[in-house]
């Protein structure tokens, strides 16, 4: 059986009808030539990506506010492949506090 689809009601079908259908279509469920169209669900359900493994750099920095004063120990984590760009963000977010900073080690955890 070949029923012709107006582009109006494959988008509903596909996406999903947001607009109020017209008395014409509604007439056509009723004689059930478009049954199929109204059995489709509105809107499909996102499926939830599970990531297994996130890359992960552990950056140690030593920090302080004093020239040879006092130093802190500070460990950072950053999610990605590059132990340029975790240095990088690590040092960015300790300069906010600190004046002076040592980068100690750049370990992939």
């Amino acid at each position: 059986m070949a029923t012709e689809l107006t582009e109006e009601e494959m988008r509903r079908a596909l996406f999903g009808g947001l607009e109020a259908t017209s008395p014409a279509t509604a007439n056509e469920r009723k004689l059930g030539t478009n049954a199929t169209i109204a059995e489709l669900p509105k809107l499909a359900k996102k499926k939830t990506v599970l990531t297994g493994f996130t890359p992960r750099i552990r950056v140690t920095l030593r920090v302080g506010n004093e020239f040879e004063g006092e130093m802190y120990e500070l460990i950072h984590e950053a999610d990605t492949l590059s132990s340029l760009v975790a240095e990088q963000d690590a040092t960015r977010k300790a300069r906010k506090k600190f004046k002076f900073i040592e980068v100690i080690s750049v370990v992939s955890v």
